[in-house]
């Protein structure tokens, strides 16, 4: 035996490596089977082993690849990896070196999309009661979205047309590509930080899946989440829902309806507000002619024609109270004067006499209050002197040549003039 024809392991390590690179099937290689062991370690690599009923197969993914992993591998998954068999010298071992991991059955992007949307649903983030209202008549909106796209000058021109007071922003951000989910979220923080609108619209018009997945990030989906502003999810076409809907205050089903949902109609207001005229035009035609017809009303009635009559018949009523106060004087005072003659009659001495004398104060009093009555006075042939203003007439003083009195006499009223 030849000293050259020992081997090291690490110099089989390196033949079994060289040689397994050099095959074409090994070097290009779709392995289907179950994921179990998977580990990520801080360093970013992916280790893991894809097996089936009979055997197992270890595999790495270097951070390199994994950072376009757009799902998150699990245990016991069924995947089919895409890489290349070779062995690692120093552990003499051969293994998976994984460039591409796809779920079997769905895609990568279907998966990824319900892992999210599983994710912050459990966090809360689509929560109802986190929506908020949308301002009626929004004073600035701002357009998160690329500037150059078809979509951002429909919703200008939309937003112009129906409610032209909004005064609109374009805030620009890549909507595709790596980068664009960074842009997007930046710029809603951006718009909350500086309060540069009432309302804002985020999204961008149809495409592929791939097309539409910035906005499927979860990046986005949390600045959405966290903005103080109002947002309108505006992503693609009716069929396409993105996780941006879920988390937005409301989803639009295109950008052009996103406008229309932003803003009211100014044709629509205009109308609305020429309805509310004639209605308030027509109430008040009604009501005015109510109140003519009870003024007219008015102006027929006695009262109004016949001014005189009002006062005589409270005059007639003044009368007739008077009489019947009168009346129950009296016989108030013959029920006192009864009562006591029977509490004479029944009071010896002293008692008699204290009586008498009540009895006839009561009398005195009775005949004083009758003695007062205005009717018991005018009924004598004096009069009262009144002047326009209703003030009695006490003294020459009160009068001036020319001035109209009025005289109530017991049976009705003179009116007169003062001649000196």
């Amino acid at each position: 035996m030849r000293e050259n024809d020992i081997l090291t392991p690490n110099q089989v390590g390196q033949y079994l490596k060289n040689m397994m690179d050099r095959d074409r099937l090994l070097s290009q290689l779709l392995v289907r089977g179950e994921l179990s062991n998977y580990k990520r370690y801080p360093s970013g690599h992916h280790y893991f082993t894809l097996k089936d009923g009979d055997g197992a197969l270890r595999c790495v993914m270097f951070r390199g690849d994994a950072q376009f992993l757009r799902f998150r591998p699990e245990n016991g998954m069924q995947v089919i990896a895409a890489g290349r068999v070779t062995v690692f010298p120093r552990d003499g071992q051969y293994q998976l070196y994984c460039a591409r991991l796809t779920p079997e059955g769905a895609g990568d992007l279907a998966l990824a999309f319900e892992q999210l949307k599983e994710k912050l649903a459990g966090e809360g983030l689509f929560d109802p009661g986190h929506i908020k209202p949308l301002p009626v008549f929004p004073k600035r909106i701002a357009l998160i979205t690329s500037p150059a796209g078809a979509a951002v000058r429909d919703m200008i021109r939309i937003l112009g047309a129906r409610w032209p007071l909004s005064e609109i922003k374009v805030i620009p951000v890549r909507v595709q590509g790596e980068e664009a989910p960074q842009e997007i979220a930046a710029a809603i923080q951006w718009a909350n930080l500086h309060g540069v609108a009432d309302l804002l619209i985020t999204g961008r018009g149809g495409g592929s899946m791939e097309d539409l997945w910035a906005f499927n990030e979860e990046v986005v989906a949390r600045a959405i989440y966290s903005s103080r502003i109002p947002i309108i999810s505006a992503v693609g076409h009716e069929p396409d829902v993105t996780i941006a809907d879920f988390t937005a205050d409301l989803r639009a089903s295109t950008p052009s309806n996103a406008a229309e949902l932003a803003v009211p109609d100014q044709n629509e207001i205009y109308m609305s507000l020429l309805g509310v005229q004639e209605r308030l035009d027509r109430s008040i035609s009604v009501r005015l002619a109510r109140y003519r017809q009870a003024l007219d009303r008015l102006a027929c009635s006695r009262m109004m024609t016949e001014p005189d009559t009002y006062f005589r018949e409270k005059r007639l009523l003044l009368d007739y109270q008077s009489s019947r106060l009168a009346h129950g004087l009296r016989r108030s005072a013959s029920e006192q004067r009864e009562r006591l003659g029977r509490l004479s009659a029944a009071l010896p001495g002293s008692g008699v006499r204290a009586v008498t004398k009540r009895r006839e104060r009561l009398n005195a009093l009775a005949a004083a209050l009758d003695a007062m009555s205005p009717l018991k006075v005018l009924g004598r042939g004096y009069s009262i002197a009144q002047r326009e203003d209703g003030k009695a007439v006490s003294s020459i003083q009160d009068v001036s040549a020319g001035d109209k009195l009025k005289l109530t006499l017991s049976d009705g009223d003179v009116d007169c003039q003062v001649l000196s």
